[in-house]
């Protein structure tokens, strides 16, 4: 393992093909991560079952996202292991130590995982997958994950008193500039798979976010001129060609200033979206086969706008991939977190047989 930036590095195992490289069929490309957003200081720490599920369910920090995926991921191969034909796969593992608050630059903290995509066929996320209705309900898969993308918005306009507000020789104020942009952007912005929200606003004679960006100062008073504001927030979308289109419509809305005011928007780097393409839907209909032979039935499809951005993202440029194949449960992300654990061996089986099948693909 390998600090980077001062953050958990990845943890890489490679199983080669026997015969050389790319002689044993589809090359697999294996991902989950390590870690879970709940910290040392979080009171959700203990895994224990949950009462009254005859053991079906448990709850702890994690457990659905991902460590019940790490074991969904071990037990499908343990499982072609003892088969006797796991020694004929090619496949990759990368577990990324930072999923969750991926370190910058990202072209350093997913060069493993990107690197790995570029050598592979198929790529399958061992995150957490969904049950729609819960322990009783339907099992389900997505082919699609959505970006997540944090922008800026800075605003600035001429400071006075506010008896001259609207005039000529002090306009509109940074305020309002901040409004009108923030209301273009709710008004003008809408279509399908794309959400946008704005999580902190500051503005006043001054207005500054601290280094953490999850807060800040601001003062003024009620009888002048706002001179700066100061906006962040959220913006997720299900393909790149969303995004480029998305992110010039804002800055588009951003450049029609109020009178005698400026303001400027900017993104940080970002996880990408995964777009749904045709060999994802291929990769897809792999698996409702392997469903048919096992006596599973088939599994929904959950739309991509359901879910948040995840690792598998980085390397849809260079394979199709499954998003959440690992455990099944909910919560997640949220104290109470619960994994079904009856999902556990069932998408083991799964995986396994899929694998297995890919395999056997020249």
């Amino acid at each position: 393992m390998v600090e980077k930036d001062g953050r958990a590095g990845d943890l890489v195992a490679e199983h080669p093909c026997p015969l050389g490289a790319g002689m044993c069929g589809k090359r697999l490309l294996l991902i989950g991560h390590m870690d879970t957003v709940f910290d040392a200081s979080s009171p959700f720490q203990k895994y224990e079952g949950v009462p009254g599920t005859n053991g079906r369910v448990a709850t702890g920090p994690g457990t659905c996202d991902m460590k019940g995926g790490l074991v969904v991921m071990l037990d499908s191969l343990r499982a072609m292991q003892a088969a006797g034909v796991l020694k004929d796969a090619e496949i990759s593992i990368v577990l990324s130590g930072d999923e969750e608050d991926a370190a910058r630059p990202i072209a350093i903290s997913r060069k493993d995982m990107i690197d790995a995509a570029k050598h592979s066929d198929v790529a399958l996320e061992f995150e957490n997958a969904f049950r729609d209705g819960g322990v009783d309900g339907i099992d389900a898969v997505r082919i699609g994950r959505r970006s997540s993308i944090t922008w800026h918005l800075e605003t600035s306009g001429k400071s006075g008193h506010s008896s001259l507000v609207f005039g000529d020789r002090l306009g509109y104020g940074a305020i309002y500039e901040l409004a009108r942009i923030l209301d273009g952007f709710r008004t003008q912005l809408r279509e399908p798979g794309l959400t946008y929200s704005v999580g902190l606003v500051l503005g006043g004679g001054t207005a500054d976010l601290d280094k953490e960006k999850t807060g800040g100062t601001a003062s003024g008073k009620a009888n002048i001129v706002a001179q700066t504001a100061v906006a962040i927030g959220d913006m997720r979308t299900v393909s790149e060609d969303q995004t480029a289109r998305v992110k010039a419509k804002m800055e588009a809305i951003v450049g029609r200033h109020l009178a005698l005011t400026d303001a400027k928007i900017s993104f940080d780097e970002a996880y990408p979206s995964m777009a749904v393409t045709p060999g994802s839907q291929a990769l897809l209909a792999k698996l409702q086969l392997v469903n048919a032979t096992l006596g599973y039935g088939v599994e929904e499809v959950t739309d991509p706008a359901g879910g948040g951005a995840g690792d598998i993202a980085f390397v849809a440029p260079y394979v199709p991939g499954l998003v959440g194949v690992g455990a099944m449960g909910t919560g997640a992300h949220a104290v109470g977190e619960v994994v079904y654990l009856d999902s556990i061996p069932k998408q083991a089986k799964r995986m396994a047989l899929l694998m297995y099948r890919l395999g056997q693909e020249k």
